[in-house]
């Protein structure tokens, strides 16, 4: 008798811990899953729990200011994530998730979505040591110290990517992540991007160790300015979009070393800057190519240009990437922006307040913001012209209106002001020099 009330009593203590174990496991699952509604209503997706351990970091209302956007020198960097929350990561391999992640909607948020992972940046070998003695990267400027990564991931290609990337960065809307996008429509070309095998840019040979460069935008500012032997000085010269150098040489040089465009920029000036003269892209023997991968159409028009075949898909189906390139291309000189590259820069020194409005997923630097980034990442010293200064009124919109005045045009996916004081500001503190007319 004892013996059975012994068995019924231990069987009624299993059955009571095993509900209670039940009860808090699920209260715990409970609290470990994530929603979000926006104040449209819309909800956020419900995501599993190794989902939401692995990959969502917690949503954020409060957006850092950006680093450099005041007209009094560089403005100090309050966010307390700059630096620490930075890691170093070799090429990405183990993945640690087996599957994409449920696809983020952009029409899910009001404003630009904070993560706790959202200043986190892959990070590359240390760069060349620099024997240049005025190179940036010794600049005492302690703000500038602070946000500036001289290590940071620059480029994208196929062995830095996997599903556990994959799935962090689709937390970020376009340029800046994959929000949206499938994980087989983008990785069919990214599969495809080579590993590129030497730096973008060296030093030149018998010199003393610098690289000099010139980032040329398109600013009206250049019309009339004779700066074009002195743009072609420079070890090196950076260009992007409409590009036209022919009948402007006096002005811009004909110089080109690196070309940075998106497929849009490329194909679009074709048609658009035609009566100006324009005929092709910048295609110099020897130069380099970089790539924004601004939206699906650019990865539809990688793979039809790594293929060496016709866009398949998309707005430009059918057509042959590798024409518009002059017989320049060369796979072992093109190189695709990393996200993150394009990202760090949108955050610490080009965070728009823009981004708190509900067309946040609009609001990008310009093709002349992320060249003039790249440039500062790969060069020891930056001049730069034909980018927006303070009497900007006084000028037309590009350098090639040079027989009309035509009236600044400022689009709402970019903030041109903000640009404008941070271009101020870095030529202020000397880490780069700006051309700001005669």
């Amino acid at each position: 008798m004892a013996v059975q009330k012994f068995r019924i009593f231990f069987l009624l203590v299993f059955v009571t811990v095993g509900f209670l174990v039940f009860i808090l496991s699920q209260e715990h699952l409970s609290k470990r899953r994530t929603t979000f509604s926006g104040k449209n209503g819309h909800k956020w997706e419900k995501f599993s729990l190794d989902s939401v351990i692995t990959f969502l970091g917690k949503i954020k209302n409060t957006s850092a200011p950006p680093f450099v956007c005041t007209t009094a020198g560089i403005a100090k960097v309050i966010s307390t994530k700059m630096n620490p929350v930075t890691k170093s990561k070799t090429p990405t391999r183990g993945a640690m998730a087996e599957t994409p992640m449920p696809i983020l909607y952009k029409i899910n948020f009001t404003k630009l979505p904070q993560w706790d992972f959202d200043d986190v940046y892959n990070q590359d070998a240390p760069p060349r040591p620099t024997a240049c003695a005025q190179s940036l990267r010794n600049s005492d400027d302690e703000n500038f110290k602070k946000a500036f990564l001289p290590n940071i991931r620059l480029f994208l290609h196929k062995d830095n990517i996997n599903m556990s990337e994959w799935n962090r960065l689709s937390h970020f809307n376009n340029p800046f992540g994959f929000m949206e996008f499938k994980y087989d429509d983008v990785m069919k070309s990214v599969k495809l991007i080579p590993k590129p095998k030497e730096p973008l840019l060296l030093p030149k040979p018998g010199g003393d160790g610098c690289v000099r460069c010139a980032v040329v935008g398109t600013g009206g500012i250049l019309n009339g300015s004779k700066k074009g032997v002195e743009i072609d000085g420079h070890d090196y010269v950076f260009r992007m979009n409409g590009a036209i150098t022919k009948g402007f040489e006096e002005d811009v040089g004909n110089k080109t070393s690196v070309y940075v465009h998106t497929a849009h920029s490329i194909t679009s000036s074709r048609y658009i800057l035609k009566k100006h003269g324009y005929k092709a892209a910048p295609h110099d023997e020897g130069i380099k190519y970089v790539m924004i991968p601004e939206g699906m159409r650019d990865y539809q028009w990688l793979e039809g240009l790594l293929k060496g075949e016709k866009v398949s898909a998309g707005p430009y189906r059918n057509r042959l990437p590798r024409t518009y390139y002059s017989g320049q291309y060369n796979e072992s000189r093109f190189y695709v922006l990393h996200q993150d590259f394009l990202r760090y820069v949108r955050n610490r020194f080009l965070k728009s307040r823009n981004l708190n409005k509900r067309y946040w997923a609009r609001v990008r630097p310009t093709n002349g913001a992320f060249t003039l980034f790249l440039a500062l990442h790969t060069c020891d010293t930056v001049d730069a012209y034909g980018f927006m200064s303070e009497e900007f009124k006084k000028y037309s919109n590009y350098y090639y209106d040079k027989y009309v005045k035509t009236r600044v045009v400022f689009y709402s996916n970019h903030d041109y002001i903000q640009e404008k004081n941070t271009w101020k500001n870095l030529h202020n503190s000397k880490i780069l020099n700006l051309y700001q007319g005669v």
